[in-house]
């Protein structure tokens, strides 16, 4: 009974890998490509002013060049990181770019005002963009096994 469920697991574990970088890929060229959109380059403005990373970049960029420039980014990653069947290097790669970008957008949790609630006390986080943000916690942790998983197959 123990090999059954073992046999079984593993192919939820192969299934649930396979299932994580397309999803991951989806979210990336989604999102990718509505930062060419004046919604989201305007959606995402406050978050990247308020950013020691990033914010300078507006004294260089408009709001909607900078917005295409990380869509342009996030397409790419997307496709690399859905490059996983075909190349695991290359996938390996679009994990890495992500890993940088999901830990960019995590120190938004810092400089962005309005992330915790004042009226509930720290560490109550607001729906926008506090709770927006943590999400992409998650969004990190596949990002990393995404990375191992491709450095250990291209290995192989």
């Amino acid at each position: 009974m123990f090999k059954l469920f073992e046999a079984f697991g593993q192919k939820i574990e192969t299934i649930g890998t396979k299932f994580l970088f397309i999803a991951l890929a989806i979210v990336y060229i989604w999102i990718g490509a509505m930062k060419f959109t004046v919604y989201e380059a305007n959606g995402i403005a406050p978050l990247v002013s308020n950013s020691p990373v990033l914010g300078w970049l507006y004294n260089y960029f408009s709001i909607h060049t900078f917005s295409s420039l990380l869509g342009i980014l996030e397409l790419l990653v997307g496709l690399l990181i859905l490059s996983r069947f075909v190349s695991a290097k290359l996938s390996a790669v679009g994990a890495f770019l992500s890993c940088i970008l999901f830990l960019t957008t995590l120190s938004f949790m810092v400089s962005t005002p309005g992330v915790f609630e004042p009226s509930l006390g720290f560490p109550a986080l607001s729906v926008a963009p506090g709770q927006f943000l943590l999400k992409d916690l998650v969004f990190l942790g596949a990002s990393v096994f995404a990375l191992g998983e491709s450095l250990k197959a291209a290995r192989r």
